[in-house]
C-alpha cells in the first residue's frame, strides 16, 4: 500500500489502515497543525500569554482596566516614559481582542503601544495560522475522500 489509499471502503494514511472518513480527516487535520506550526507560533503564544492583565498595579481611574501584563512592565524598564515624536499618536486596542470588548485607543507613549499591540500580533499570526490549517486540511482531505465522504 501506498501513503494513502482506500481499503475495502476504509482508508489508509500515514500508516495507520482501517480508518473511516471521520478518521481520515482528523489524521489529515493532525498532520497539517503538526506541519504548519513553528517557531513564529511559539513566539505568538508567548505574546499573547505575556500581555495578560494579571499583575498588580498602581489604583486606576474608574474607566481604565485593572492590571497590567508582564509585557508591559518590561517595556516600561526598557523604554521608560518615552513618547512618539512630533506628537503622534497610534492607534492601540485595550478591554480584549473580540469584536464584543475590543476599544480602539490613541496612544503618544512607546510602551503603552508596544505593549497592547505585541499580544495583537500574537493573536493575528494565530488566527492566520489556524485558518490555513483548515483550509489545507479540507483540501488535502478532499483530494484522499470519495464520493459522499468529501466536505464541500
Amino acid at each position: 500500500m501506498d501513503t494513502v489509499e482506500e481499503l475495502n471502503g476504509t482508508y489508509f494514511y500515514a500508516g495507520k489502515s482501517n480508518l473511516t472518513a471521520s478518521e481520515l480527516f482528523f489524521m489529515v487535520f493532525i498532520f497539517n497543525t503538526a506541519d504548519q506550526f513553528g517557531i513564529k507560533d511559539i513566539a505568538a503564544a508567548y505574546g499573547l500569554y505575556a500581555g495578560i492583565n494579571d499583575q498588580a498595579t498602581r489604583t486606576k481611574p474608574g474607566t481604565a482596566i485593572k492590571g497590567t501584563s508582564k509585557l508591559s512592565k518590561g517595556i516600561r524598564k526598557t523604554f521608560g516614559k518615552r513618547f512618539f515624536p512630533w506628537g503622534i499618536k497610534l492607534p492601540t486596542w485595550i478591554g480584549g481582542y473580540t469584536p464584543w470588548t475590543v476599544e480602539l485607543r490613541m496612544v503618544r507613549s512607546i510602551t503603552t503601544w508596544v505593549g497592547r499591540t505585541i499580544p495583537l500580533v500574537g493573536e493575528v499570526v494565530l488566527l492566520a495560522d489556524v485558518s490555513q490549517i483548515a483550509y489545507n486540511s479540507v483540501k488535502e482531505y478532499n483530494t484522499i475522500a470519495r464520493g459522499n465522504d468529501k466536505l464541500w
